[in-house]
């Protein structure tokens, strides 16, 4: 059962029929015919745009309430979705596979209602892969997974990175930067922000309020030129939103004697009230209010056309900004200049805030139940870590329960002094906290319990990806390794034409049903087995090896026909564990893009 708080404007499009236009009190949403479709799915997002409306499910699938849908929801005919995110007048749809398909008058004027692979048109054929996209005002933004950001649509106010009366708009995404880590933007939003992995900021486009808070182009109603912020606070950059007039952006104080602590900015128009405070301002400044405690920290941060809506990790609902429509939940619709908290229905499950998640479109506004879900090996990881039979390793929590893990896990995050001081931690913790710092550990994921990661930060070495930290290691990418240790986890052999690969059990099993089943079955001989895959290419073993071990294929290797079909053979044989992203699908994908 889904649980979506809603309120604001309950109209373009309609989402409620029996209740007026303007929901000024948070209210439980629910869908229509909610056991006849999708709707009874695990809801996974919720993007909102002026006038259009997107519910995306954990099974792929998304449902989409249109200004002229007369408050049915129609079914996006677009599989294995990812993201969606709804702009002004345009949309776009993420897949598991990398392509982005949008629609809208600035993307297609021929046809603005109909899908197209946006992608696809990438003149690049090795760039076509997408890691992530966003829906501006009139604009889409599409990052790949080479780290290039290519833009789409209007042009106006250099929303695109080029002067408006060279390049008014275009119908094919052109490349803007490269070497680009994330990117932030806003529904309603005609500028983009841009990071690259040394945290450097660039920005461009609409800037007529001060709302790109660029220091150096106060004057300037256009900024056509990405250009660097020279004056951002100190700290890393977590999120940036945009809306009309304004943008928020959240940072966290890396100070090595504090624990982290994240801090609100906003910059912009204050007259629409969306700054958090009552004068204009065009840098980045501090959004100061007693609600953020010293002992309580931001999660999330959703900005609307007007308004804002901020997520604690006290399970606060903070809002500013305007209200015309109810958007800010307070049972009027009265302005708010400065942050305030609104009260909530009881929410019906009581799990951690981190499950909570905050939507905010052009006049309303969304609250919504989704659980994390871990992507790829970390997802396996945290399965694993459930099943107990391969554990070795315990730690005794402070009621004297037994925690179990396992060592070569842990090896990947922490070296023996380390697990040393890990245990120390546990030892203070009550059993439920102490399942939260293990699965934070195994997945690297710090929202599961934000609190609790900060006293383990510390004591792991990295922040890499776990994928990574196994490619250093198993693929001869880390030095000074200790080999005849990591040789006594390699407990499995597979053989190939009279080459031996040695695996970790362990990995294997969270690969494959195929060596799940022959090593947890309790009648299956366990010992060493080797098996022949002898009838697979030198190619095809490669992507099969480096593809169990990071999630990824391997780079360097011409795809061709007859491997994609040894692949399609060999993934039934193996019985790989075929999560997102898909390796099938992949390489069919790298195929076509290389031809």
């Amino acid at each position: 059962m889904n649980e979506i708080i809603f309120f604001g404007l309950n109209k373009y499009p309609i989402l409620f029929k029996n209740e007026p236009n303007k929901i000024t009190k948070p209210i439980q949403f629910k869908f229509e015919n909610e056991n006849e479709n999708e709707n009874e799915k695990q809801i996974k997002q919720i993007s909102s745009g002026p006038f259009a409306t997107i519910f995306l499910f954990k099974n792929g699938k998304a449902i989409e309430y249109l200004r002229d849908s007369n408050q049915n929801p129609k079914k996006i005919q677009i599989e294995n979705i990812q993201k969606v995110s709804a702009g002004h007048e345009n949309e776009a749809i993420l897949t598991i596979e990398g392509n982005v398909f949008a629609k809208g008058k600035d993307i297609y004027y021929k046809n603005p209602k109909e899908f197209i692979n946006i992608s696809s048109l990438i003149e690049d054929k090795n760039d076509r892969i997408i890691q992530d996209v966003i829906s501006g005002d009139s604009s889409i933004y599409l990052l790949t997974s080479n780290q290039n950001v290519y833009g789409i649509g209007d042009n106006y106010w250099g929303q695109l990175g080029f002067d408006s009366e060279t390049l008014q708009k275009t119908e094919k995404p052109i490349l803007m930067m490269k070497n680009i880590s994330k990117i932030f933007s806003g529904n309603t939003s005609d500028c983009i922000f841009l990071l690259n992995s040394n945290q450097e900021l660039f920005g461009c486009g609409y800037n007529y309020h001060g709302q790109l808070g660029l220091k150096e182009a106060i004057l300037q109603a256009k900024v056509y030129k990405l250009t660097k912020f020279q004056n951002i606070p100190k700290g890393k950059i977590i999120d940036i939103k945009g809306g009309f007039n304004h943008s928020i952006m959240l940072i966290e104080n890396e100070n090595e004697n504090e624990n982290p602590k994240r801090k609100l900015y906003s910059t912009g128009d204050y007259k629409s009230n969306g700054l958090g405070k009552a004068q204009d301002t065009k840098i980045f400044t501090e959004i100061k209010s007693p609600l953020f405690e010293n002992d309580d920290d931001i999660l999330k941060i959703s900005c609307g056309q007007y308004h804002n809506l901020i997520l604690t990790s006290k399970s606060k609902l903070i809002v500013f900004g305007n209200n015309d429509s109810g958007q800010l939940g307070t049972g009027n619709t009265n302005n708010q200049a400065i942050p305030i908290q609104i009260e909530l229905p009881k929410l019906r499950f009581n799990e951690d805030i981190s499950n909570y998640h905050i939507s905010c479109g052009a006049y309303r506004s969304f609250l919504y139940y989704s659980p994390l879900s871990f992507s790829n090996l970390e997802e396996d990881l945290i399965k694993l870590f459930r099943r107990k039979e391969f554990c070795d390793i315990s730690f005794k929590t402070k009621n004297g329960e037994i925690i179990e893990a396992h060592k070569l896990i842990l090896k990947y995050r922490l070296n023996q002094n380390q697990i040393e001081k890990l245990e120390e931690i546990i030892s203070n913790k009550s059993i439920k906290e102490s399942n939260q710092i293990f699965e934070m550990i195994y997945s690297n994921n710090s929202k599961i319990n934000p609190k609790l990661y900060s006293e383990i930060k510390e004591i792991i070495n990295s922040n890499e990806k776990i994928e990574e930290t196994m490619k250093r290691i198993y693929l001869n990418e880390k030095e000074n390794e200790n080999e005849n240790e990591n040789e006594n986890e390699k407990d499995f052999i597979i053989e190939r034409k009279e080459k031996q690969y040695k695996f970790p059990k362990l990995i294997l099993i969270m690969r494959s049903e195929l060596y799940r089943g022959m090593f947890l079955s309790v009648t299956e001989d366990k010992s060493n087995k080797v098996t022949d895959y002898s009838e697979l290419s030198e190619e095809s073993f490669q992507i099969f090896e480096y593809w169990i071990y990071s999630n990824q294929i391997k780079e360097g290797i011409q795809i061709t026909q007859e491997i994609i079909e040894e692949i399609q053979i060999g993934i039934d044989y193996f019985q790989l564990n075929q999560t997102n992203p898909n390796l099938f699908d992949l390489l069919i994908n790298k195929f076509k893009n290389q031809n």
